[in-house]
């Protein structure tokens, strides 16, 4: 059985996380996606296999996700990537990182490669979604929609059954974490990994991010019949045997 930690950053925000500690090994952190939580089967997956690999582990849910406190329409990337930075540097301290950033994970994990750059050795993108908010998102809203988004603070968005609450101060947030006018000088491992009937996230944002490391040792894995979420056992396995030739 899997045991949750939680941890309050501040009076108001307390923190629901996953850890396995280790001294002097490897950690893998894995970061989700948007309005989703460590319940789903990549994190409990990544977690048994951090255990049977003896690595370290962390997996959080940002404020506002899954059983963290906080609301959804008050976060945004700035605060979950200050989220995530500060538990890591109170779990997985001076430790080498293998990141998993699972769609805005990735986005997350992209921030966080720069404050850690000495520390990281490994990136697995899974459907990575950076700069979704402007690009998959406020670009396609209709006029009307974006008149409604300002005046109101927020809209909600369906896709397919689920519904989600966009607020404005996310979209401008977003914009002020652009990544893909930088580039990454560190010398790491990185494999993309994205289905290929993926829905959500076109297949040329795996490829965008890997165009960003000029340094590093690069593989991008299209899985056939893959979705975004990539959740299946089948799947599971290739991101597992991809984490394994980084360790």
């Amino acid at each position: 059985m899997i045991k949750f930690n939680s941890i309050r950053i501040n009076k108001l925000l307390k923190i629901r996380y996953l850890k396995i500690s280790q001294k002097k090994n490897t950690f893998l952190i894995f970061l989700h996606g948007f309005m989703s939580d460590l319940e789903g089967k990549k994190p409990k997956t990544l977690n048994t296999f951090a255990r049977q690999n003896k690595l370290g582990f962390l997996a959080l849910e940002y404020s506002g996700h899954g059983k963290s406190s906080g609301k959804l329409t008050e976060g945004n990337i700035s605060k979950w990537t200050q989220q995530t930075n500060y538990l890591i540097k109170k779990i997985v301290k001076k430790n080498k990182i293998i990141f998993v950033g699972s769609s805005m994970g990735a986005w997350i994990t992209l921030n966080l490669i720069r404050k850690f750059s000495k520390q990281t050795i490994g990136f697995v993108g899974i459907g990575s979604a950076p700069e979704f908010l402007e690009k998959l998102m406020w670009k396609k809203f209709s006029k009307k929609m974006q008149r409604d988004i300002k005046k109101n603070g927020v809209i909600n968005l369906r896709h397919g059954k689920y519904e989600y609450p966009i607020t404005y101060q996310l979209i401008k947030d977003g914009r002020k974490n652009r990544i893909f006018n930088k580039s990454y000088l560190q010398n790491i491992k990185i494999t993309m990994i994205h289905g290929k009937n993926d829905e959500s996230v076109p297949i040329i944002y795996s490829k965008k991010i890997l165009r960003l490391f000029k340094n590093s040792e690069k593989k991008l894995v299209i899985i056939k019949g893959g979705d975004h979420s990539l959740s299946k056992p089948k799947w599971l396995n290739i991101i597992k045997k991809e984490i394994k030739l980084m360790i």
